[in-house]
């Protein structure tokens, strides 16, 4: 038997087929092979039409089960997850009203700012963990307020995942989880937040139904079945925004334990049983996957949006033909770049600073004696510098970090990352092989909470390599402390 998972992302969907038994990849593949389109009718806004994520589901599945070889009736069962934070609005029909906001839109900043201001900081830190922010509540208020007449025509709103488990089962529900990604669930109360739904003027009946995240939340009806060529009356059994199942496909459960990612932007989510938290903007706090009231397992996320779009942009503008061959040429560089540092924050506002605009930065950059290898090394030691420097902030909130754990993906795959990183915070950094669509198929076999198998599993299949903290830490603490030296000229003038 095999489980299926999905990942649905803001630039492509992935599918990923798995033993059910052993959690071993069969496959995996993405669709469409290019980007997704985001659409931007105004600056600093990002749509996407959301059939078209159900169309790129469909065709994803299709080609797995092709490739792969295998019968599609012997798939048992489905695990979803999603890209954060987005909103989608449908009428009584389940039509989409227009196409979904998603996480990257921020119109509804100075809403959520707003709300945090009026409802009050102290009420929003203890209740909702978080600053109401530009997060699916206050998308959803946004449209209220400017499209009334979407607003009066919609049935329910959901979050991207709950939209494509609607389009397998035809049924409409939501996890806590989920909602507490979109700043939606009362912590202190363990139910909706009904008092920010009714500071911002929305009826909670809009909502849909709340299931747990692992359990059966639905099944595949024949229309679904026809569509997407899985076996019709197969559950979905599972569903999380794509940074908790990053850590879920990451073996991160634990207080303690912390997932790392490294592409386009950072992330470095901590997994915390600790509710106490005196930041609610530079930090964001979710209910992770296996959160319970009696045990409320937390992940603490802190966002980098300056991470691996400095390398891309790099490969793409000096000429190299792969980060191999930017890793190589690093290498021969000392630590440090020879005095040369790179401030990676050219992928607009970082929340970590408050939402500041600090923009991408060469600084003591020296014509006579730094060549292309020098901003190869600046650039992956400036972008595990602000790594570092995220993660003092999360221990300066009290956030335990025993073990580190990332994808084999650009950044971490480079050992003077993983190890400039490792070593400045002290502290391990496990590599291993796996996709969020991998982890949200294993998931699917999870039940009622039993992560044994699925634990198991992960080691079992996706464990790379480990890197340790050097022993010789003195260069990279010299270079990282004259990196925040830099980086404080440059926050003093914005």
């Amino acid at each position: 038997m095999y489980y299926i998972g999905y990942d649905i992302g803001s630039s492509s969907v992935k599918a990923a087929l798995v033993d059910a038994d052993t959690g071993k990849q069969i496959i995996v593949v993405n669709e469409p092979e290019t980007e997704m389109e985001i659409i931007a009718h105004q600056p600093n806004w990002a749509e996407q039409d959301p059939t078209l994520w159900w169309k790129h589901v469909c065709n994803a599945t299709k080609r797995a089960i092709k490739e792969s070889g295998i019968n599609a009736s012997k798939i048992s069962a489905i695990g979803i997850s999603y890209q954060m934070h987005g909103l989608v609005v449908v009428d009584k029909d389940l039509n989409p009203l227009r196409n979904a906001i998603i996480w990257c839109d921020s119109r509804a900043v100075e809403i959520g700012e707003k709300a945090f201001e009026e409802i009050g900081k102290n009420k929003c830190a203890t209740r909702l963990l978080n600053s109401p922010a530009n997060f699916t509540a206050s998308k959803l208020k946004w449209v209220r307020d400017n499209e009334p007449d979407v607003y009066n025509k919609i049935y329910k709103y959901m979050l991207p995942g709950d939209f494509i488990a609607m389009q397998f089962t035809g049924e409409l529900n939501t996890t806590k989880n989920g909602l507490s990604e979109g700043i939606l669930w009362d912590f202190k109360n363990d139910e909706l937040a009904s008092f920010l739904l009714e500071y911002y003027g929305v009826n909670e009946d809009l909502t849909p139904t709340i299931v747990s995240n692992f359990t059966s939340q639905g099944l595949v009806t024949e229309k679904a079945s026809t569509a997407s060529g899985l076996p019709v009356g197969i559950p979905i059994n599972y569903r999380a925004g794509d940074q908790p199942n990053n850590a879920l496909s990451l073996n991160v459960f634990n207080h303690g334990e912390v997932a790392a990612t490294g592409g386009t932007s950072g992330v470095v989510y901590a997994v915390t049983n600790n509710v106490q938290s005196k930041e609610t903007s530079r930090i964001n706090h979710f209910a992770h996957v296996n959160y319970t009231q009696k045990q409320p397992v937390l992940g603490k996320l802190l966002n980098i949006n300056g991470a691996g779009i400095q390398y891309r942009w790099l490969k793409d503008n000096l000429g190299v033909n792969s980060y191999d061959e930017m890793n190589k040429m690093a290498s021969n560089i000392s630590v440090g770049s020879n005095g040369l540092s790179l401030i990676p924050f050219g992928n607009g506002a970082e929340r970590m600073f408050n939402n500041k605009t600090i923009g991408t930065h060469f600084c003591n950059l020296n014509l006579n004696k730094h060549t292309k290898a020098h901003l190869v090394r600046a650039a992956l030691e400036g972008i595990a510098f602000s790594f570092a420097y995220g993660m003092q902030i999360l221990k300066d909130d009290n956030t335990a970090i025993n073990v580190i754990r990332a994808g084999n993906d650009n950044l971490f795959r480079s050992a003077i990352f993983s190890e400039t990183v490792a070593t400045l915070i002290g502290h391990e950094i496990e590599i291993y092989n796996t996709t969020g669509a991998i982890g949200a198929a294993r998931a699917a076999g999870v039940y009622k909470g039993d992560f044994t198998a699925f634990k198991n599993n992960s080691s079992a299949n996706d464990h790379v390599k480990t890197y340790k903290p050097l022993k010789n830490k003195i260069p990279y603490v010299t270079a990282y402390e004259k990196w925040k030296n830099e980086l404080e000229i440059i926050l003093k003038h914005k």
